[in-house]
């Protein structure tokens, strides 16, 4: 099938998004971000990923929040109302798909559940992220991605060679969790062209990101009985990190044999190339610790420039160790336009995130810039047949609430 020229793959797909924080807006946020209408539901006070990441040239903008809600129209409703929660059931009887990362108490107290709005809208999707999966005893835990990091030995495996536990300083388990809430919500899309009706997703961020640590990790222990300990030494050795130069790091990577046997002739030393212990991967495996050592010492010779030219003689992967604010900088980061100013209607200049996936037939663009709390509340009421009158009657009585 080819795509007409900047058809939205999604358009028809219409998603009544109730998540807040990282997971479940940045997993609406892709599928907006290739068509999809997605209206973001929040309560007065907004989304507390608003208020918790930084200052913004206006109140409750942060750019967190603004990187992760693109492209998306925020309704404000107060669903502890009749009123409220009547409207609310309108926008989730014309949805295809709701999505919510809150505990079942909450849910059950709101009404909301899977079971009343499929009663309602017959072929709902209906997503539920949570932290731990419902048949568990820790379900309906509170959890935040640092509690994950901890509960999945990630944040372990740094004391694996001698450091404290300590966790990845960027939201891991949520974001890899959205990308799971992405895929899942696909699949139940296809799934329904061939086999409509109701749909409930659970996604356990707990569960998903163990299988990840599990599968790099679980390694020797994955045989019974173990053929090894677990852990991937190749990680988890104190020297696989960025290689210090004469001024500065560079971060390297050879895995293959032929990699390796280039880097030796890199470092002017080919009679590393007859060295067992190195040249083949299934010795490497064993002697990891002191190849990396030997990579460090070799390393440290020269400055990062020359090992950047260096090195991609040989084609062997290497790259600066950035900083953020070299990261900006990055020529090939200005090549593909990833990062572009934009002018948001209240923020000012702004460094606005392209999305780095291309298809055949479609480029996703900026369709809405990420709005206030309630921006679109008249909008959206009114696209549900509700009159000026009535949408005033509720703004009025707290039922619904709208951006200054």
């Amino acid at each position: 099938m080819t795509l007409k020229n900047n058809t939205l793959p999604l358009k028809d797909i219409r998603i009544l998004d109730l998540t807040s924080a990282v997971v479940g807006p940045y997993a609406t946020q892709i599928l907006a971000d290739y068509g999809a209408e997605v209206i973001k539901l929040e309560q007065q006070t907004g989304d507390i990923i608003r208020w918790i990441s930084g200052h913004s040239p206006t109140p409750g903008m942060s750019g967190k929040f603004m990187h992760m809600n693109r492209n998306k129209r925020s309704i404000s409703l107060n669903l502890k109302t009749e009123q409220g929660k009547a409207t609310f059931m309108k926008l989730a009887a014309r949805s295809h798909i709701v999505v919510h990362n809150m505990r079942a108490d909450a849910l059950a107290r709101l009404g909301i559940s899977f079971a009343a709005l499929s009663e309602a809208n017959p072929d709902l999707i209906y997503c539920n992220i949570v932290g731990f999966g419902a048949k568990g005893r820790y379900a309906d835990r509170p959890a935040y991605d640092s509690i994950l990091q901890g509960g999945t030995a990630l944040a372990s495996l740094f004391a694996r060679n001698g450091n404290e536990p300590r966790y990845v300083p960027y939201v891991v388990v949520d974001r890899t969790a959205a990308l799971m809430v992405t895929n899942a919500i696909l699949v139940a899309i296809y799934a329904q062209t061939r086999e409509p009706g109701p749909r409930e997703i659970e996604v356990p961020m707990f569960e998903s990101y163990a299988t990840l640590v599990l599968s790099e990790h679980l390694y020797g222990e994955s045989f019974v009985p173990p053929v090894s300990p677990s852990g991937d030494r190749r990680l988890l050795d104190e020297n696989a990190r960025p290689v210090k130069t004469r001024d500065g790091y560079i971060c390297i990577t050879t895995n293959t044999d032929a990699q390796v046997l280039a880097l030796f002739d890199a470092f002017d030393r080919p009679d590393l190339k007859e060295d067992a212990r190195f040249n083949r991967a299934i010795n490497r495996i064993d002697h990891i610790a002191e190849f990396f050592a030997l990579r460090a010492s070799e390393i440290a010779r020269h400055e990062t420039q020359y090992w950047q030219e260096r090195l991609a003689q040989f084609d062997i992967p290497c790259m600066p160790c950035h900083t953020l604010s070299s990261l900006l900088d990055d020529p090939h980061i200005a090549d593909v336009g990833l990062v572009e100013k934009r002018e948001h209607p209240t923020q000012g200049t702004i460094r606005h995130l392209n999305v780095p996936v291309s298809m055949t037939g479609y480029t996703p663009t900026l369709r809405y810039h990420a709005p206030h709390i309630g921006e679109h509340t008249r909008e959206i009421l009114a696209e549900i047949g509700l009159g000026d009158d009535h949408i005033e009657a509720m703004l009025q009585a707290g039922d619904a609430f709208e951006s200054d």
